[in-house]
């Protein structure tokens, strides 16, 4: 079974930096991509990236691109997520994700329990 663990949450303040890990265990990645959502209070659960396990391609949200980098180490079978220039907007809880490659961009499987993430201004 596909577990989903991630860290790295905290309190930072505006223009400071993060970095998330998703620890993947459960089965082998490679033909899957994994993502990261982010859910603010009262509002929908949103899209923040997304990279691909096999060949390394990435996409991101308008939102966040230029200062999120996802990236993913085969060997540890984690995904992270360095978020730079942080901003009040970004406060959310950081969830991972997964799902076999050929899956529609925002449809997951597994979802992990998530992190929280607090910027003060």
């Amino acid at each position: 079974q596909v577990r989903l663990v991630e860290s790295g949450g905290g309190l930072v303040q505006a223009g400071g930096s993060l970095r998330l890990s998703c620890a993947a265990s459960g089965r082998t990645f490679s033909n899957y991509r994994m993502a990261w959502f982010r859910q603010a209070p009262g509002k929908e659960r949103e899209f923040v990236a997304a990279v691909w396990w096999s060949s390394g391609s990435t996409v991101y949200a308008d939102s966040v691109k230029g200062r999120f980098t996802i990236s993913r180490d085969n060997a540890k079978n984690t995904v992270y997520l360095q978020m730079n220039s942080l901003k009040p907007e970004d406060t959310a809880v950081y969830v991972c994700a997964s799902t076999i490659m050929y899956r529609p961009l925002y449809d997951y499987d597994y979802w992990g329990q998530g992190t929280q993430v607090t910027v003060s201004s």
